[in-house]
């Protein structure tokens, strides 16, 4: 329930103070009064009202030295003001109004005017509060939003983006929570490169590995897959979660793709530099449960299931420059891919031979 509308009536007249207290408070309004412009500012610092009826001619201060004391206040500059006088209108609202005063009556007071005055100036002083609101809350809320870009920020640089901003924008379910979803899962890796490791430099080493992961980076980013981790030359990528995409088949594919033909573009420079290294991709699509792994102070987002198992062994199986993927997918991007059977291979870990295909190219293009 909102407080009653508070006005403080100044007078030095006692009949007066009485008829305006008397009308107003018939109207619902809350009224206090003043005889003196001292006893008026006094209480207006104490309790400040939501309007002030303030007439010109008093002894000691007048009307307008007291909406000029208001004005020069920055607590009450904008405090509405309607001024009272029986004096030559004209002039005195001229006066009235470089004094700062908002409005202005002259007696005797005709009744139905001033209460619409009064009415129209707790509209706007309503509007400057609401104002006054946002604008006090304005400085937190960028502060927070500042603080969330900040944990973003801070969180993409070890979740995908998508991850990340599930993580920061919250929401109905817990995204780091342990659950059951179909992903498409890529697992790529550099040929040779545990020898290539053994006898280069470590700046070299580093070097290539720079050059590597930023190129697959952007690839991953472009095409909405979330980068479950880092095995030195190795990555394992994932599509559908945490947030479902559309065609996360045909995405996985079309990446595998484009970073063959990334890494043929890096190869071509590491081998100017004497570098013998050369890249396979293992796909598998299939049910995997996902979410956070790991213990308090170190936690990855992770997926673990056959699906991811039998991605990683079609990408050790994969030779060079080869994009392995599983029956199952085979059969959800037959329309879309060229690919070549290789047969059934004996993976570890499988009882039974898989079944597996060498994708060459998209048929579209």
């Amino acid at each position: 329930m909102s407080e009653p509308t508070r006005i403080l009536v100044v007078d030095d007249t006692p009949v007066n103070l009485k008829l305006l207290g008397d009308l107003l408070t018939a109207k619902g309004y809350t009224i206090t009064t003043a005889a003196s412009g001292p006893e008026a500012l006094e209480k207006i610092d104490r309790d400040p009202p939501d309007l002030v009826l303030l007439d010109v001619m008093m002894p000691g201060m007048s009307g307008y030295e007291v909406c000029k004391k208001l004005r020069e206040n920055p607590a009450t500059a904008i405090l509405p003001v309607v001024m009272v006088t029986a004096l030559d209108p004209a002039q005195e609202r001229v006066k009235g109004i470089d004094a700062g005063a908002d409005d202005f009556l002259t007696k005797p007071i005709n009744q139905p005017e001033l209460l619409a005055r009064v009415r129209s100036l707790l509209r706007v002083k309503s509007l400057w509060d609401q104002l006054g609101d946002l604008n006090r809350t304005l400085e937190s809320r960028v502060a927070e939003q500042v603080g969330q870009l900040e944990r973003l920020a801070k969180l993409k640089r070890f979740f995908s983006p998508q991850l990340a901003e599930a993580i920061v924008n919250g929401g109905a379910d817990d995204p780091l929570k342990s659950h059951r979803r179909e992903v498409t899962v890529v697992f790529i890796d550099l040929r040779g490169f545990t020898a290539f490791a053994e006898t280069a430099e470590p700046e070299e080493v580093m070097s290539v590995l720079r050059e590597y992961h930023a190129a697959m980076g952007e690839l991953i980013l472009t095409h909405e897959g979330t980068l479950e981790r880092f095995t030195g030359d190795g990555m394992m990528i994932f599509f559908n979660d945490p947030v479902p995409v559309p065609n996360p088949q045909e995405r996985a594919v079309r990446m595998a793709l484009a970073m063959r033909a990334r890494v043929d573009d890096l190869m071509r420079g590491w081998r100017k530099r004497g570098y013998e290294l050369d890249f396979g991709v293992g796909i598998a699509e299939g049910y995997a449960t996902i979410g956070a792994i790991g213990f308090e102070g170190r936690w990855d987002y992770g997926a673990i299931g056959t699906v991811t198992n039998l991605a990683a062994r079609l990408c050790g199986e994969a030779r060079p420059g080869q994009i392995l993927i599983s029956r199952k997918l085979h059969g959800r991007v037959d329309d879309l891919v060229a690919a070549e059977s290789v047969g059934e291979l004996a993976l570890k870990g499988f009882s039974r031979p898989v079944s597996a295909y060498n994708l060459t190219a998209i048929k579209t293009e």
